[in-house]
């Protein structure tokens, strides 16, 4: 009887040992999984053209600067805008962001500008398909809506900066 009340143990000792090992391996598979969603997003850029209109709005951690046509603007950028504007980017599936569908076509009559974000992170460029100025595919709303209206304090460059 007393062998098999050391075996039970035994067995019962291995099972905890080897369930506290697969929920540590779990842990950290999870913590991983929360670094590589987690993305370094270095610099966003909307660009909205049609035939004799250039406007480019490009953000970074420190600036933003906003071009019409020949005419830019550059902007500081608030820390807790740049931090909510890098959350929304970085929860996108970047490498997806071509495959979005735009859910309006006037671009194609010249009844929209034809609208595109650019993203960098870790040093890798992502470009969205392209879409209509104030339409974008659902997926990009959040973060379209939050960068097409600059804000912050104005600083005149000149020309071609």
């Amino acid at each position: 009887m007393r062998i098999f009340s050391t075996l039970g143990s035994i067995i019962l000792i291995i099972s905890a040992i080897c369930c506290a090992n697969q929920n540590k391996n779990e842990s950290n598979i999870a913590k991983s999984t929360n670094t590589s969603q987690q993305q370094k997003i270095e610099k966003i850029q909307l660009t909205e053209r049609t035939r004799g209109i250039n406007h480019n709005s490009i953000f970074t951690p420190t600036y933003k600067i906003s071009i019409s046509n020949d005419d830019s603007t550059k902007y500081a950028m608030n820390p807790s805008e740049w931090e909510q504007i890098a959350r929304q980017a970085g929860a996108l599936d970047l490498s997806k962001i071509s495959s979005f569908k735009a859910p309006t076509t006037g671009r194609y009559s010249d009844q929209a500008l034809s609208a595109t974000l650019i993203i960098t992170s870790g040093g890798t460029t992502y470009t969205s398909a392209i879409f209509d100025a104030g339409y974008p595919p659902k997926e990009l709303e959040a973060l379209y809506y939050t960068i097409q209206q600059p804000k912050g304090n104005k600083k005149k460059t000149p020309k071609g900066h």
